[in-house]
């Protein structure tokens, strides 16, 4: 795909921005205990995960699983543990139907209660259980790339329930930037909920508490990603000259969850009285930094800026949404998996992701606080035309944004074309 470098304007035609609906008062303390699981989960602990009705389960990450971690778990609760896996990856293993998972870029706003949940889950498990080598396997790509045989005898497939904590582990997983998976096990059921003791039942705080847990409810994981968004802050700025345009300053936003910053680089000294010229950028490490040549993100961010300054002012946010949201870890697999002959889809698919797990609600937020509610939109995504007009921002026209293939991106490109629909 020998494209051109192409700047043209389109004027498109969107529905009105949403309504910002009224934000209920953040709770805090929910958003920590997400935080904090997040991190126990990347240093391979076990959390506890408390749904609605107050019972209480544990989970770790498949990416930790250690020889005696089933052990463990069963300890811990006296239940069986299973492995919890995305619809895609459950999908890919031929143990459900494709066609039911709804992409990230869904998520829009905080009418959209349990959001995080509509990727789907599922829930693995066999008579006997799973071993902590098999759950591994069966979450891996590379141990089971694509094939649908050498699976456990006796495994069985089934949907976890929005709100469930297979639910949740899995998404915690995915929030982590971890293989989206996680082996949960239940502690038995009394009849007024919670965790047994003695034969009575205790709170999951206390049981939590009892085994030094961090507790976390699987609905502040299901809201997490809208609370984040909705606390992110600008705590830094300065004048940083570029080749090619000097006047410009950038601007650092902050997630109150201790996540990546955020940054806008704004270039000249737009109207926020008028549509202003902008680039939504998700970094790319490989692309942006070393120049790799398997994409097109280096030539996209300093064409977006040259652009930008040719035209005399605009901005350009650079999102903490490496790999289309999967981070730069899962990103390296997923190249191994191209590697193959998969496309970036398929890839992204087998490692049990969606296509694009991006959102664009932090993206929304940094135009607000930058006085921005209109832009003309540097992009061949239509996806960021829907999502950003859901977002209540309007995009009021699309500016092409098209850079030639170099010999090793061309397939990439085709694949963005064809199958994501990209405008080239």
């Amino acid at each position: 795909m020998q494209a051109e470098h192409s700047s043209a304007t389109t004027t498109v035609t969107l529905s009105a921005p949403a309504a910002t609906p009224k934000a209920a008062p953040i709770d805090e303390a929910a958003v920590r205990a997400v935080d904090r699981a997040l991190a126990a989960l990347r240093r391979g602990e076990v959390v506890a995960i408390e749904t609605a009705d107050g019972t209480v389960g544990a989970a770790v990450s498949v990416e930790s699983v250690a020889l005696d971690t089933v052990d463990r778990l069963k300890a811990l609760t006296g239940g069986t543990p299973r492995l919890a896996v995305t619809r895609r990856r459950a999908v890919v293993l031929g143990l459900a139907a494709a066609g039911a998972a709804q992409p990230a870029t869904d998520i829009a706003d905080d009418q959209a209660p349990g959001a995080a949940e509509a990727f789907g889950a599922m829930t693995l498990d066999r008579p006997d259980g799973l071993t902590a080598d098999q759950a591994h396997a069966l979450a891996d790509p590379e141990q089971y790339p694509q094939a649908q045989d050498a699976l456990p005898a006796g495994l069985t497939a089934t949907e976890a329930c929005p709100g469930s904590r297979e639910a949740a582990a899995v998404d915690l997983a995915r929030l982590a930037r971890l293989l989206p998976a996680a082996i949960t096990a239940d502690l038995p059921l009394p009849v007024s909920g919670g965790a047994v003791r003695g034969g009575a039942a205790v709170s999951a705080a206390e049981w939590a508490a009892e085994h030094d847990l961090l507790l976390v409810r699987a609905s502040d994981v299901a809201d997490y990603r809208v609370h984040v968004v909705r606390t992110l802050r600008r705590v830094a700025d300065a004048r940083v000259p570029l080749v090619g345009s000097e006047n410009t300053r950038i601007y650092a936003f902050r997630p109150a969850d201790g996540g990546p910053e955020h940054l806008a680089i704004v270039i000249g000294e737009p109207d926020p009285a008028q549509p202003v010229l902008a680039r939504l950028h998700s970094e790319c490490f490989t692309g942006d930094l070393l120049g790799s040549l398997r994409c097109d993100c280096g030539d996209q961010l300093r064409g977006a800026i040259a652009e930008i300054a040719r035209q005399g002012s605009g901005v350009l946010l650079y999102l903490a949404q490496e790999g289309r949201g999967i981070g730069l870890v899962n990103k390296l697999r997923a190249y191994r998996i191209q590697d193959r002959g998969f496309d970036t889809v398929d890839a992204n698919e087998i490692l049990g992701f969606e296509a694009d797990e991006r959102v664009y609600l932090p993206a929304a937020e940094m135009l607000r606080q930058l006085g921005f509610d209109s832009v003309r939109l540097m992009t061949n995504n239509p996806e960021k035309l829907r999502q950003l007009a859901r977002c209540g921002i309007a995009v009021v026209e699309r500016v092409a944004h098209i850079f030639p293939a170099n010999g090793h991106n061309e397939a990439y490109l085709r694949t963005k074309a064809e199958r994501s629909g990209h405008m080239f």
